[in-house]
């Protein structure tokens, strides 16, 4: 008979998830699976709730994702009510944006993805993680921690704190930035970039010369991809999302509203994340995947300088769409270059010291749609509204959620080609982890009330069950 293998947690992600890989007769892999088994309900907690508190409820969705749910929720609150917002709010947004990807970033890969290659994927499960990586490579360390306090350093400045901030309401945000924090933040600035170049050097080092020939075969599955453009240029805030097929066509760019019509989602028994796909192309042929490696595929060019010439090698070494999920690690390090050139150039920009800063609002029916760009992909959030501004219905699809598919996908491929004769060793298994991790999923913005069973079985005194009560949720 065969056997079920199971990995319990997946580990150095955000959140809990389970692997499941079934071997047949021989001891190969007949199938695998990318279980996520949390539950979290702030659709249902915002419903009831005035729309003006959805920015500084959905912050508490995740610890590491903040800036995103309270950008793609002001975002929203702002159409709901109808409104623009002043310059220098959206140039205030922006950089706390940046501030957010610089952060989100250099924690994944210095610290959740690199122990795979700078330790091995074989190395002890130990010491494969950050405590090694300080023990190994402390310098390593030093920088990458340098590089994230500078995101959160930014985040408190415009947020109001570094964790689930409050700075960005329907209409702009609440204050203007100090020419004090302002100085103090573009003082420091050409060091961060200085430190962002040197981990695109060290991500180069690893990902595109020691583990080049992994990078060329692990995970290779052929998607679509999605990410937010600005006259063709990498966006991480504002713009229309652009589609690409698997064979480098744009199929479409269309706006937040819109959304709907390019993203529809189904459910499978055995995740409580659901599984979008681009309605056009049905499912499974419409897969697609989001965060780093799909924006850089997506983009014709990144705005900034030094980030565009790393982009352009990219670019003439792996084409377009490059379809290798390590290199979301690199591309990853490519995005934090960016957000820190172009973290200077807002602060270069004196506008982005007006005083105009946020215009009124009044509740209204209607509803509204946020899209920016999570560190882990596009993020969606829309909102519903009665007369009065409260909140009748809210739809989040996060970014987790879209790659949903695509890590399933991997999970089953690493597995098929690591997995043989029943040999299974904790290295193997460990690949299999760092299909997902390429990801940097965020499990806990990703599950969300919808069609989950619950389940409760009733025991009598001596444990034997006499009744099971089932509904959905």
């Amino acid at each position: 008979m065969g056997k079920l293998i199971e990995v319990k947690p997946v580990t150095r992600i955000e959140g809990h998830a389970k692997v499941t890989i079934q071997l047949d007769d021989e001891g190969e892999v007949a199938d695998a699976h990318f279980h996520v088994l949390e539950l979290r309900g702030f659709e249902k907690f915002l419903e009831g709730r005035p729309v003006e508190e959805a920015p500084l409820i959905t912050p508490r969705i995740c610890g590491i994702c903040y800036v995103a749910h309270h950008l793609a929720s002001a975002k929203a609150t702002d159409a709901v009510f109808g409104v623009e917002i002043p310059e220098t709010a959206y140039m205030l947004r922006e950089l706390f944006q940046m501030g957010g990807f610089i952060h989100s970033h250099s924690l994944h890969f210095f610290f959740l993805g690199a122990p795979d290659f700078v330790l091995g994927p074989d190395a002890d499960p130990k010491i494969r993680n950050i405590v090694g990586i300080v023990q190994k490579a402390p310098d390593v360390a030093k920088k990458a921690i340098k590089i994230r306090a500078y995101g959160q350093k930014i985040t408190e400045v415009l947020g109001g704190k570094p964790i689930h901030p409050s700075g960005m309401v329907p209409g702009g945000v609440s204050k203007p930035l100090s020419k004090t924090d302002r100085d103090k933040l573009l003082s420091e600035v050409d060091e961060i970039i200085s430190l962002c170049e040197w981990g695109v050097e060290l991500g180069r080092e690893l990902l595109l010369d020691k583990y080049l020939d992994t990078v060329k075969t692990f995970a290779v599955i052929q998607t679509h991809h999605i990410g937010l453009v600005k006259k063709g240029a990498l966006e991480l805030y504002d713009g229309p999302v652009r589609v690409m097929l698997a064979d480098g066509e744009i199929h479409a760019e269309f706006q937040p509203h819109e959304y709907l019509d390019y993203i529809a989602e189904r459910v499978e028994p055995y995740s409580s994340l659901k599984f979008p796909y681009l309605k056009k192309l049905g499912w499974p042929e419409g897969i697609y995947r989001v965060n780093s490696l799909s924006r850089i595929n997506v983009a014709d060019k990144i705005s900034t300088p030094k980030a565009n010439e790393v982009f352009k090698e990219f670019r003439n070494e792996w084409g377009r769409p490059a379809q290798h999920t390590l290199l979301f690690h690199y591309a990853r390090l490519i995005e934090t270059l960016y957000a820190a050139e172009r973290a200077k150039e807002l602060l270069e920009d004196e506008k982005i010291l007006g005083e105009n800063v946020h215009v009124p609002v009044k509740p209204r029916e209607g509803d509204g749609v946020g899209i920016v760009e999570a560190p882990r992909g596009v993020l969606i959030h829309h909102y519903f509204t009665d007369k009065n501004g409260f909140i009748t219905e809210a739809n989040l699809i996060v970014a987790t959620v879209q790659n949903n598919p695509a890590m399933d996908l991997c999970v089953r491929e690493v597995a098929k080609a690591f997995i043989h004769k029943g040999e299974v060793k904790e290295g193997l298994l460990n690949r299999v982890e760092m299909a997902i991790r390429a990801y940097d999923p965020c499990l806990s913005c990703a599950t969300h009330v919808g069609g989950i069973p619950l389940e409760v079985e009733v025991l009598d005194a001596k444990g034997k069950p006499v009744r099971t009560i089932r509904s959905q949720i």
